[in-house]
C-alpha cells in the first residue's frame, strides 16, 4: 500500500472484488441530530476530503444533540458546529450513494432516488435518545452507537484500522 493510500482493504469480507470507492455520500436518519450526523463525522475523519459527505434528516431538529456531540468529540471529531437539516435544505442533489439508519430516512431517500442513478442502503441504528437512565447509561448508548458505525463505515468503505 502506497503512503498516500488511506488504507482501503482489498477483498473486504462481504464486499464485490470490483468495489468502487464513492465520490459522494449521504446519510441520513430521521432528525439529523444523532445518527447520521455522527456518521458523517467518523467517515470525513477516516478519509477527510477524499470524497464529499454530508448528512440530513427526514425531519427537522433545531440543534444538534449534546450527547452526540460529546461521544463524538472523545474520538477528536468536533461536532459542535453541526446544524441538522431535512432532505429539502440539500444543496447538492448528486450522490453515488445514500445510507440511511432510520426506516423513516430510508423512505425519504428512495422516494428522493425514484429519478437518480443512486445506491441507497439502510443500516438499521438504534436511536441512542430513546435509552433512559442516568447521564453514564445514556452516554454509554451513544458511544455504542458510535462504535458500531465507525466498525460498519470501515467495513464498507474499506478502511483498515490505524
Amino acid at each position: 500500500m502506497a503512503p498516500t493510500d488511506v488504507g482501503f482493504i482489498p477483498g473486504a469480507p462481504g464486499l464485490d472484488d470490483d468495489f468502487e470507492m464513492p465520490d459522494a455520500v449521504l446519510f441520513c436518519c430521521t432528525l439529523n441530530a444523532i445518527r447520521s450526523p455522527m456518521a458523517e463525522g467518523i467517515l470525513k475523519k477516516l478519509l477527510g476530503t477524499k470524497i464529499y459527505v454530508d448528512s440530513v434528516g427526514a425531519r427537522s431538529s433545531d440543534y444538534a444533540d449534546g450527547f452526540m456531540v460529546e461521544v463524538m468529540q472523545e474520538i477528536g471529531v468536533d461536532m459542535s458546529d453541526h446544524a441538522p437539516k431535512i432532505f429539502d435544505e440539500l444543496e447538492d442533489g448528486y450522490y453515488d450513494l445514500i445510507i440511511a439508519l432510520s426506516p423513516e430516512a430510508q423512505h425519504h431517500a428512495v422516494e428522493m432516488t425514484r429519478t437518480m442513478a443512486c445506491d441507497v442502503e439502510f443500516w438499521n441504528t438504534l436511536d441512542p435518545s430513546i435509552i433512559e437512565g442516568s447521564r453514564d447509561v445514556r452516554l454509554q448508548a451513544y458511544r455504542q452507537v458510535r462504535d458500531q458505525l465507525m466498525k460498519k463505515i470501515k467495513q464498507r468503505f474499506r478502511i483498515e484500522d490505524d
